[in-house]
């Protein structure tokens, strides 16, 4: 089973790639994503990295957070299952 792990504080200049690689020092990885502008298309400074195993994720977790990379200090911890964005948007009118 994988883990899906959330990771933070990264340069605006790491490419998925190096992400990967980054991760598959602790043990195989399944995909590598930095999260980018939908508009400019620049780094958000956030990724995800999906571990082959749980024990490889925690392993990660447990490694990697707060460490180095490309200059800056990451975050590194399981990522929390992504939250319906359908819902709840404000597109009604203002009444006084």
């Amino acid at each position: 089973m994988s883990m899906k792990l959330y990771v933070g504080g990264l340069a605006y200049s790491v490419t998925e790639k190096e992400l990967e690689a980054f991760f598959a020092e602790i043990g195989a990885v399944t995909s590598a994503a930095v999260i980018k502008d939908r508009d400019s298309g620049q780094s958000k400074g956030f990724g995800f990295v999906e571990m082959a195993d749980v024990k490889d994720g925690q392993n990660a977790i447990k490694e990697l957070d707060g460490k180095d990379f490309n200059g800056r200090s990451i975050t590194v911890n399981e990522a929390r299952p992504q939250e319906d964005r359908r819902s709840g948007g404000g597109g009604g009118s203002f009444r006084r």
